[in-house]
């Protein structure tokens, strides 16, 4: 992380804004204002002129520049408010103390796509704020909560992707989770019971190695069922009459039957 501290662009050391324990997490900003590329030896310039608009805006009341952090186009991040500072960006009072703020030198025309720098300083700007400001897990835009056209689209875009890394495959996604049958009781298992989930049982119990049957499995409760039924019970350790091949709570849990 390239860090720029608030002396190195021209700021007090300590910002005088509230302090603040932790967050949600963080929102991402831009300028709303036309803003053009430049030099990185501009950037500071920036920061600066963001600062004095801030000060100078007596409607608001802020006692610094508003963001907790500020990120170039170039990669660079500036300490606004920094870590544990309540952030005066978000739109409310309440929104102010839920998330932390930082904006990207990004401008509404001019320079309007977010360069890979940029991103790699924004991912950059939110893992900081995790481990110095206890920052939590949600990545949010200034939207979010608040009407306003922030953080543009085009950022907006990255923010709802989870804000990844330029560069960076995006994780795979998860599979849906498996979902199995719930006990369906001892009653069930009635000699001449028709369903489904028999025969997704038989098929487990095939699969385990603890099949029984001459033909199928089938959707009719037999005894070829119950006598698979047994071995599976005494496969996981039951024995005696604990092993009766009538299914129970227990067994069938372990048993993992896939939904029919």
């Amino acid at each position: 992380m390239q860090l720029i501290r608030r002396t190195a662009w021209g700021a007090p050391a300590t910002s005088p804004a509230a302090h603040i324990a932790s967050t949600r997490g963080v929102k991402v900003h831009y300028l709303g204002a036309p803003y053009s590329s430049r030099a990185h030896d501009r950037c500071g310039a920036s920061v600066r002129q963001i600062r004095a608009a801030h000060l100078a805006n007596a409607a608001e009341g802020y006692s610094d520049i508003a963001y907790n952090l500020i990120v170039c186009e170039h990669g660079h991040v500036f300490e606004g408010r920094g870590a544990h500072r309540r952030t005066g960006a978000n739109g409310t009072a309440a929104l102010n103390a839920r998330h932390y703020a930082v904006c990207a030198l990004l401008g509404s025309s001019g320079l309007t796509q977010p360069p890979a720098a940029m991103l790699t300083g924004l991912r950059d700007a939110i893992d900081w704020l995790r481990a110095e400001g206890d920052a939590g897990a949600e990545i949010l835009g200034h939207r979010d909560g608040h009407p306003t056209a922030c953080p543009g689209d085009a950022l907006y875009a990255w923010v709802r992707r989870g804000a990844p890394r330029p560069g960076k495959p995006p994780a795979p996604a998860k599979p849906p989770a498996k979902k199995y049958e719930p006990f369906p009781g001892a009653a069930f298992f009635a000699a001449g019971r028709r369903s489904p989930v028999i025969t997704a049982m038989g098929r487990r119990l095939v699969a385990e190695g603890c099949g029984r049957y001459e033909v199928g499995p089938g959707p009719a409760w037999s005894e070829a069922d119950r006598k698979s039924y047994a071995a599976w019970q005494r496969k996981i350790g039951y024995n005696g009459a604990a092993a009766d091949g009538i299914p129970g709570a227990s067994s069938w849990a372990r048993l993992r039957v896939p939904k029919s």
